[in-house]
């Protein structure tokens, strides 16, 4: 499977990369307000590039559970600025975590170079056109609900099957409007309208999901199902993010989304070499 990424495709595979959340809001789960500063944000992700990142996740919207939304004006004064900035120092490509297409396009035009939709390109209907007009990768991912409702009674027959079958599906939609096939990448969703056995089930059959033939990314940085299975608040979740992404990269996750970069770039290169060989 090749990435295409500034005009240059990659092999997705041949080893995992680490992509590196930085949160610019004030109410995300674990580091919300910690960047809201932003010379510390650009400072964050500097130092993401220095301990291994691949790719850096820039967000400007809580998608926690119950989160509310918010406009995307205050998301564009979030993000823009410090995309800009962020795009200056460091070489590796920026991400912006929208599901908004005003500030896809904005954030594209200040220097990110993937489009991270939670919605998979569903919540805005111009979102698809952003993506194709610009020729760069776009995340895919399953959520069940809304941020505001994903998780008050999340349901599946068989959870795999079914969001394997939503991702097809979203893909195929994609690469109907412009999207190039080798720009499409898909998430899961683990923690977006999933219970933790949900989670569980996800984590064990990540390989499902390569029958659709796109890079899979996998984000289990320290959420709920980690504490529920540990009985551990949020800032006691490194150990348990470590084995979830440990798992994901062995069963087949060819990118990772975490917020500890230093910590979680060992986990992946060791776990990538025992599952190589």
């Amino acid at each position: 499977m090749k990435l295409t990424i500034r005009g240059v495709s990659e092999e997705v595979g041949s080893r995992p990369m680490v992509m590196g959340i930085l949160n610019v809001t004030d109410d995300s789960f674990y580091d919300g307000g910690r960047y809201a500063d932003p010379s510390r944000a650009v400072d964050r992700g500097v130092a993401m590039c220095e301990d291994g990142a691949d790719i850096v996740d820039i967000g400007g919207e809580s998608t926690r559970p119950g989160a509310d939304p918010v406009s995307a004006k205050d998301e564009i004064e979030k993000v823009v600025p410090l995309v800009s900035a962020l795009a200056e120092r460091i070489d590796v490509p920026i991400s912006v975590d929208t599901y908004k297409a005003e500030v896809a396009r904005e954030a594209i035009v200040a220097g990110a170079r993937i489009i991270n939709d939670i919605s998979a390109l569903r919540f805005d209907e111009k979102m698809v056109e952003v993506a194709a007009d610009a020729g760069v990768p776009v995340v895919l991912m399953h959520m069940q609900g809304t941020p505001r409702d994903m998780q008050k009674n999340p349901s599946y027959n068989n959870a795999v099957k079914e969001i394997a079958g939503f991702l097809r599906e979203r893909v195929e939609f994609a690469v109907s409007r412009g999207v190039a096939r080798d720009a499409a990448i898909v998430d899961p969703g683990i923690g977006f309208g999933k219970t933790t056995e949900h989670n569980l089930e996800i984590l064990s059959g990540i390989a499902s999901f390569h029958a659709i033939g796109c890079p899979v990314l996998v984000g289990p940085s320290r959420k709920s199902f980690i504490g529920n299975v540990l009985n551990l608040p949020v800032e006691e979740r490194l150990e348990g993010t470590a084995a979830a992404v440990a798992v994901a990269v062995m069963n087949g996750a060819d990118i990772v989304r975490v917020h500890d970069v230093k910590e979680m770039v060992r986990v992946v290169k060791l776990t990538g070499a025992i599952a190589a060989a």
